[in-house]
């Protein structure tokens, strides 16, 4: 039914394209033989006795035969295939080429028919037809401008008054589309450009007013309650710069997507999207190639753990499009479980997926899934990260993140593994809880199992916070501030390095691919953000004023939490690699046997729910140094 209804429209919209090709056709015809009856009534001062008839033969002669190859010239240039309520530029430059064509092959029909014309008569013909092909053409956009002027002039007091950043492509763009536009409540009053030589002037009948310094007086003066950032090609430092004088007037604020999709010619109005906090970080996105390791993943079993969490279904969507043999979802959390499952069907019918649920912690459960499925890669992600809930429960964090850790990696090392990849964080340095002391256990971990077997190739990786991700601080924020507030900050001055989880999970690929055993792998997260920055800004975001619509409330620290996080020991050093934004952290020495004796005790301990657990770690971990002990 749904194919039938589509044939039905194609049919109508041919039938349409037909009636109006054929009536501009005949319009072309009438201007043609119009124009050149014109060119040669004013050669002979617009008296019809006074032309010699011999000239008047040769029109009639040669304009049936030019009629016909005129319509073929000009279909073969598209001048019956163009949307011409968005005539443009390119449109004109058709006609103009179709026009002179057409004048030329007139020329040669006159010489091989031996017909004699004033020469005056061919350049009147050629622009009197020019300017009525041109004319009929745009006539439809030049009545819908004054149709749009007309209407904006008229505007309705519950229209958006609108302010454009940007007087470029994208710029230009929008105000077209709002302009055009019958059912978009929305007024465009100025546009904000920094080149000076454009001040003053108009784009679609729209002023130029100032440059950035001038966005908070021109808000005022013309009322605006909207503005569109629409300059994709500014580095991320300066639109940031805008953003945040444009975020200080109050205004709702909106942005084109970025320079790839202006390319593709997708900016429109439905592609515009609200300003979030990441286009406050002041960076530009991580672009990351990992053809590499896609061709490398390519038909083979990949295993991520934890496959239903926030880093976990971002690995998941980025492997999913590399076409591997089979992708595992391994995870306890079956609703999370469910919901990438569900996405990725949709998004990769192909794909041949399992999703398991289940513990890391649960040995039996571990060694049966790598016994069944020989995974070539493993992701393990799978770990509890909350600081403050891992200070109440941390036997729970020994027993999951570290044991789990430890099965998953030695199930990898019984069943061939080529690589093992542990998702770490910069809590693991230096900690000052016994979350981030269990994940450098993890690393420990994972660099002891390197060295006891060489042929599965285990590294870390080691990064901070990620926007978004489950438990963060943006949607608890977000939360706070739907709620009306308050909206809670540990500290004025607590920072935190951030990344996008598409961008982290980019460069936890990549450093898979530089992968040779025994490395932690540092993610450049780049500038520290203030969280408190960051509330702030949310609130600004949101439509409200920070401790005036919604207070904000700093809290103190939590157990375990430190003012700064870092992502470097002093004793590791640092190593480049070929992508600038990965660092290589260097091994520290240990003894191993000693540190599986360890283990052991803290296996023990942590199932026996023992009160001196930190004790225990702080012991195996010399950088750990409890806050709480």
């Amino acid at each position: 039914m749904g194919e039938k209804k589509k044939r039905n429209r194609l049919v109508r919209y041919d039938r349409v394209w037909l009636v109006r090709a054929l009536v501009l056709a005949f319009l072309d015809v009438c201007f043609l033989w119009v124009s050149y009856f014109c060119a040669l009534w004013m050669r002979f001062d617009f008296v019809y006795s006074s032309i010699p008839k011999e000239y008047l033969r040769g029109y009639i002669l040669t304009l049936p035969i030019l009629s016909i190859l005129m319509v073929l010239i000009f279909y073969f240039c598209r001048l019956y295939h163009s949307i011409w309520r968005f005539a443009s530029i390119s449109e004109l430059g058709k006609i103009i080429q179709a026009v002179l064509a057409l004048e030329l092959v007139y020329i040669l029909e006159n010489i091989l028919l031996q017909v004699r014309m004033p020469l005056s008569y061919y350049f009147a013909g050629f622009v009197l037809h020019f300017l009525l092909v041109t004319g009929v053409r745009f006539s439809y956009r030049f009545l819908r401008f004054w149709n749009n002027a007309s209407r904006q002039r008229s505007i309705s007091e519950e229209d958006i008054q609108v302010m454009i950043i940007g007087a470029g492509q994208a710029g230009c763009t929008l105000v077209r589309e709002l302009l055009n536009s019958t059912h978009l409540k929305a007024k465009v009053c100025c546009i904000i450009d920094d080149n000076p030589n454009i001040k003053g002037k108009y784009l679609e009948g729209v002023p130029v007013v100032g440059n950035r310094y001038d966005i908070p007086n021109m808000v005022k003066k013309y009322q605006i309650g909207r503005i569109i950032f629409a300059i994709p090609t500014l580095d991320a430092k300066q639109k940031k710069d805008i953003l945040t004088i444009c975020r200080d007037t109050g205004c709702e604020l909106q942005t084109v997507p970025g320079i790839y999709q202006l390319v593709k010619g997708e900016v429109s109005i439905s592609t515009l999207r609200k300003v979030d906090v990441q286009d406050l970080l002041g960076r530009d996105a991580v672009k990351v190639n990992n053809e590499e390791i896609f061709a490398d993943i390519r038909g083979k079993v990949v295993l991520v753990s934890g496959g239903g969490g926030s880093i976990g279904s971002e690995l998941c969507r980025q492997i999913a499009k590399s076409h591997p043999q089979q992708l595992i979802i391994f995870d306890i959390y079956e609703n999370n479980a469910y919901e990438i499952q569900q996405e990725l069907w949709r998004s990769h019918p192909e794909l041949n997926l399992v999703t398991l649920i289940g513990s890391v912690r649960n040995t039996s459960r571990v060694n049966s899934i790598f016994a069944t499925y020989k995974p070539d890669y493993v992701f393990h992600a799978a770990a509890h990260k909350h600081v403050p809930l891992m200070e109440d429960s941390p036997n729970e964090a020994i027993k999951n993140n570290v044991m789990g850790t430890y099965k998953m990696a030695a199930a990898a090392a019984r069943n061939g593994v080529k690589r093992f990849l542990l998702i770490s964080t910069d809590k693991a340095v230096n900690p000052t809880n016994i979350m981030g002391a269990s994940k450098r256990l993890c690393e420990m971990v994972v660099q002891m199992m390197s060295r006891l077997y060489p042929t599965t190739k285990y590294v870390a990786v080691r990064f901070g916070n990620v926007l978004g991700s489950n438990g963060s601080v943006i949607p608890l924020f977000k939360k706070q501030i739907a709620e009306g507030g308050p909206v809670t900050v540990t500290d004025p001055n607590i920072i935190r390095y951030f990344m996008t989880i598409p961008e982290a999970v980019s460069l936890v690929l990549q450093a898979a691919y530089y992968a040779k055993g025994g490395e932690i792998f540092i993610l450049d997260m780049g500038e520290p953000v203030r969280i408190d920055d960051m509330a702030r800004n949310l609130i600004r975001l949101s439509g409200y004023t920070p401790d005036v619509d919604i207070k904000i409330e700093y809290t103190g620290l939590r157990p375990g939490e430190k003012l700064f996080e870092e992502l470097l020991m002093a004793e590791e050093g640092m190593q480049e690699t070929a992508n600038k934004l990965i660092h290589i952290g260097k091994p520290i020495e240990m003894d191993d046997l000693w540190f599986r004796e360890k283990l052991k005790e803290l296996d023990q301990a942590s199932y026996q729910e023992s009160r001196n657990i930190k004790e225990l770690v702080a012991e195996i971990v010399p950088t750990y140094h409890p806050m709480n002990k």
